[in-house]
């Protein structure tokens, strides 16, 4: 008389699924993603982008600098990490995801500032006193420094980089955009360096976090099929 057997998964498979569902997320979808485990990507995406650069924002148009200086952005950049944790998103994905909101809460007071001088900043030519070499950390090029003092004399508290070149020398005019309000510090000018421009430059960022935001919570559900021989249940985190 035969024993009915149950078929099992052997240790070694379990064990791999186990460390792949740790990494990448339990996700065994065997059709499309259901729209509402989409929308809650896109929500806490969303949700964590309005605070980063949000917050950026108001504190750089209202002068508060406990908001302006990112600091609140990367406290939205650790809760974002964390409700990933909580819903058993891959640590990979989520490692991935904790990088990208640092790196835009690093990137959005830059953006809020440059939005608030050119909706309201003024330009004022000033005097070049010295120019220092530095190195480009982003482009691994070198950046010229230049302080520079107003009509006045009176030194800026801030070096200038943009339109500061090789060629500068210290006696020569440079354009600086100014915050009347004294909100944010001044910049040198450059052309086409609108509002919008400044914006732009955080859309990779924006772009990059939504996309794996998505991904991360989609692979935290698992929605598969189960069948004979296969270990694992249907629809749970």
């Amino acid at each position: 008389m035969r024993r009915s057997s149950r078929p099992s998964c052997p240790v070694e498979s379990r064990l791999a699924g186990h460390v792949r569902a740790t990494v990448w997320g339990p996700a065994e979808f065997v059709r499309l993603p259901p729209r509402w485990l989409v929308g809650e990507g896109v929500l806490a995406a969303a949700l964590a982008v309005l605070g980063i650069v949000g917050t950026a924002m108001v504190g750089a148009w209202t002068g508060r600098a406990a908001l302006a200086d990112g600091a609140v952005g990367l406290v939205c950049a650790l809760a974002l990490a964390v409700h990933l944790v909580v819903v058993r998103a891959g640590r990979a994905l989520v490692g991935v995801v904790a990088v990208l909101a640092v790196g835009l809460a690093a990137q959005a007071p830059q953006a809020a500032a440059g939005v608030v001088l050119a909706e309201q900043g003024r330009v004022q030519m000033v005097e070049v006193t010295s120019v220092q070499d530095g190195a480009d950390a982003r482009g691994g090029r070198n950046r010229f420094l230049c302080s520079v003092a107003d009509d006045r004399g009176v030194p800026l508290s801030v070096r200038i980089w943009r339109g500061c070149g090789q060629a500068t020398r210290p006696g020569d005019a440079l354009a600086v955009v100014y915050d009347p309000r004294g909100r944010v510090p001044p910049r040198g000018v450059v052309a086409g360096g609108g509002a919008l421009r400044a914006l732009l430059g955080l859309a990779g960022w924006v772009v990059a976090l939504l996309a794996v935001t998505v991904v991360a919570v989609v692979r935290s559900y698992r929605s598969s099929i189960p069948s004979a021989g296969r270990c694992g249940g249907a629809g749970s985190r």
